[in-house]
């Protein structure tokens, strides 16, 4: 076993997560496994407790991004700030791990212009090298939840058919088209391609065997 990931909602902080730490580094297992997890921007964790991850042996950080706009985060009650989103992933990022965050595109209230706020982030913490790698994708609201028993009460629901609630199209009625919203989540993929971003990269690569691996694995694969 080279590598464990904790996919649960998000990783327990605090002084939890600090008697963790500790215990994974006197116990030696930091060299010889290395840990991911979710986090949350807004978990009050400071610059000192993303160093003794980083030295526990932490390396990938899941982050929830979800969206640029204040009152989206607002109406998914994210208790987030836009604002805490850049500054969270430096810490992360300068202590030496790897962030990488999920954005959604498709809110029934968010208009194209909102929308590109989201894709207009992720362009500039790619470029900032604040993030490492992210995964952009179309809302569905899931039966079941708040958002479904929102857009049910709305009519914002294109079709009940469960078939295609498999994020490959959009199910909400929006101010956007179909394309429009498709076209919004490659938008998304594509913010990687910043001339810094890649250079960053290429210099980590060619500096770092296990980068180099990863790197090349990756990009056939993309």
């Amino acid at each position: 076993v080279k590598e464990i990931i904790d996919d649960s909602g998000t990783f327990p902080v605090g002084e939890w997560l600090r008697e963790f730490c500790r215990g994974m580094i006197e116990r030696g297992y930091n060299k010889k496994i290395q840990l991911d997890c979710n986090m949350r921007f807004n978990s009050g964790l400071t610059q000192d407790d993303y160093n003794l991850m980083a030295k526990a042996g932490f390396r990938f950080l899941l982050y929830g991004l979800e969206s640029a706009n204040q009152k989206t985060l607002d109406r998914l009650n994210k208790n987030l700030k836009v604002e805490q989103i850049s500054r969270g992933a430096e810490m992360a990022k300068q202590a030496g791990l790897w962030p990488h965050v999920t954005a959604m595109v498709g809110y029934p209230w968010e208009t194209k212009n909102n929308a590109a706020k989201t894709l207009d982030l992720a362009k500039e913490l790619f470029k900032k090298g604040r993030i490492d790698s992210l995964q952009a994708t179309v809302i569905i609201p899931y039966p079941g939840t708040p958002l479904f028993t929102e857009a049910k009460k709305n009519g914002w629901l294109k079709t009940l058919d469960w078939d295609n609630y498999d994020m490959k199209q959009p199910v909400l009625k929006t101010e956007m088209t179909d394309e429009e919203v498709t076209g919004l989540v490659r938008g998304i993929y594509n913010s990687i391609w910043s001339p810094e971003f890649i250079f960053r990269k290429l210099k980590e690569g060619l500096t770092n065997w296990d980068s180099f691996k990863y790197y090349s694995r990756m990009g056939l694969k993309f």
